[in-house]
């Protein structure tokens, strides 16, 4: 059975202050991860349109991550290994897909939708009575959920952190309940690896390293609201193609220095729309998964 886990994620800001930090937290994220040949590589970042959800934003993204996988994977694997991410962007919802050339039967699945509330909504991304049965909900506590310690650092620390621009935090204990404003992400992740006896441990390793991603990047995302606050989309979006442009080149320098990569590749065809992923309603998510 594929696993799958529905992730909320509450946050101290509206969905529309959210699209800001979002964007922001994504773009700076992906430069400091990115090091020694590895990390996010942008190929392909654009407007689309949709007949169902309208017009949004397309990026496909490599994600080099060999060395930041467990010892009994990286067996596996050749030493050049990335994984694709192709995600549309229909604010306030959108859909993100993992796949692997090299794994063919590995895939991820999410979709995201966001509100302006605390986690409440039951069926926010419109499940099956059957999905609905099977899932897992998952609530992820930016503030007191514990983070692996070569992760943490003070100064992302949403229970120490207080933002100069809005007011905002230290969060206290119990803040989702009684913070304004508040908003939710619901994220629905579908984790695939259809590899008899490795099946259920790669899923598994999936989801524990998606909802340490999520719980890294939403803490960045608040604790670094004095970078974004005062920004347009329009900033962002400036801010965004500099720094996806730094983050390509640091990753292609250092992949061409280590003789891992050849030059003159060509690049993936863009799709114009999205399509609805296998096996889940019409209508998803920084680091390496996106947050969209």
């Amino acid at each position: 059975m594929v696993l799958t886990k529905e992730y909320r994620i509450c946050m101290p800001m509206t969905v529309e202050e959210y699209r800001i930090g979002q964007l922001y937290m994504i773009a700076r994220h992906s430069f400091e991860q990115s090091s020694n040949g590895e990390g996010v590589e942008v190929i392909c970042n654009e407007q689309v349109e949709d007949e169902t959800n309208g017009r949004g934003q397309f990026t496909e993204k490599r994600i080099h991550l060999s060395s930041h996988l467990p010892y009994w994977l990286q067996s596996l694997i050749p030493k050049i290994f990335y994984i694709t991410e192709k995600a549309w962007n229909y604010y306030p919802y959108t859909i993100t897909e993992y796949t692997c050339s090299f794994i063919p039967k590995f895939s991820i699945s999410i979709q995201t939708r966001y509100e302006d509330n605390n986690g409440t909504t039951e069926n926010c991304l419109g499940m099956t009575p059957e999905q609905l049965e099977s899932r897992e909900v998952d609530f992820i506590d930016i503030a007191y959920d514990e983070m692996k310690p070569h992760h943490y650092k003070a100064e992302e620390d949403p229970k120490l952190f207080q933002s100069e621009k809005s007011g905002r935090g230290p969060l206290r204990e119990g803040w989702r309940d009684s913070h304004q404003p508040i908003m939710c992400c619901y994220k629905s992740v579908e984790a695939k690896f259809e590899v008899w006896g490795l099946q259920t441990r790669v899923e598994e390793y999936v989801q524990v390293a998606i909802r340490e991603i999520l719980l890294l990047g939403h803490r960045q995302a608040f604790t670094w609201m004095d970078e974004w606050y005062n920004m347009t989309i329009e900033d962002v979006r400036n801010y965004e193609k500099e720094m996806q442009a730094k983050t390509n080149m640091k990753v292609k320098t250092a992949l061409e220095n280590d003789g891992s990569q050849k030059s003159g590749s060509s690049q993936p065809q863009t799709p114009k729309s999205a399509k609805t992923p296998v096996g889940t309603p019409t209508g998803e998510t920084k680091s390496w998964f996106s947050w969209s």
